[in-house]
């Protein structure tokens, strides 16, 4: 039976592409076992290998010792190559939403969202604690980039911005406001202070961007 690939974006060709699933459908591999499953030979494998684990897919996982010689290196992919493959949290989670919210239980979904948010400002204070200014906007935004939503941090008339330009929950969004509301206080917890949201991915725009205002007010505590 042929299998498809992942469509995985631009940046990754088809030959790493295929090397990606190679790896996918073993956990771990040598070169060796995935030169018998390509049409290329070793040195041009392995710099497409290198090339994945320079950009953070793949990574060695130890040797495998088989009989005298050298050990054979093991790959295997990073949590950021697993990311590539397909998933179907969202959807799953966007129809409980949907249920619990059908059968009247929005209550539920409420305390959850509440829980979570208090479960991880606890969690993610000791990574904000301390900074300031631009240095406390850009750590919010690597921990939200890590979150999935991909943010960054831009400068513009009245201050700095953060954007985001990826929604994960988009499922969940679509059935409830709840995420985002949840989004926007965790934001202003990891700053220590109030934010403005000036565009919203849920009404089209390609990003959902907060104002901050003066960097020198950001010095609060989550």
């Amino acid at each position: 039976m042929q299998t498809r690939e992942p469509v995985f974006g631009p940046g990754i060709g088809e030959s790493q592409r295929k090397l990606l699933g190679l790896i996918k459908r073993s956990g771990e591999c040598t070169i060796a076992w995935l030169e018998a499953g390509f049409d290329l030979n070793r040195e041009t494998l392995r710099t497409h290998l290198k090339a994945l684990v320079a950009m953070g897919l793949v990574e060695r996982s130890g040797v495998h010792r088989k009989g005298p010689g050298r050990p054979h290196v093991l790959y295997r992919l990073t949590p950021a190559g697993e990311a590539l493959f397909p998933r179907r949290e969202g959807m799953l989670l966007g129809e409980l939403a949907g249920f619990l919210n059908e059968r009247g239980h929005r209550d539920l979904l409420e305390e959850f969202f509440e829980r979570r948010l208090a479960r991880r400002r606890k969690e993610l204070a000791p990574r904000v604690a301390g900074l300031r200014g631009r240095e406390r906007l850009e750590a919010t935004a690597g921990i939200l980039s890590e979150e999935g939503f991909v943010a960054e941090v831009v400068d513009g008339e009245g201050g700095a911005r953060l954007r985001l330009c990826h929604c994960p929950l988009q499922e969940l969004v679509a059935l409830s406001d709840l995420p985002c509301r949840f989004e926007k206080r965790l934001i202003e917890g990891l700053l220590g202070a109030r934010s403005r949201r000036e565009t919203f991915i849920p009404e089209g725009e390609h990003a959902c961007t907060y104002a901050v205002g003066p960097l020198a007010q950001l010095r609060g505590r989550p």
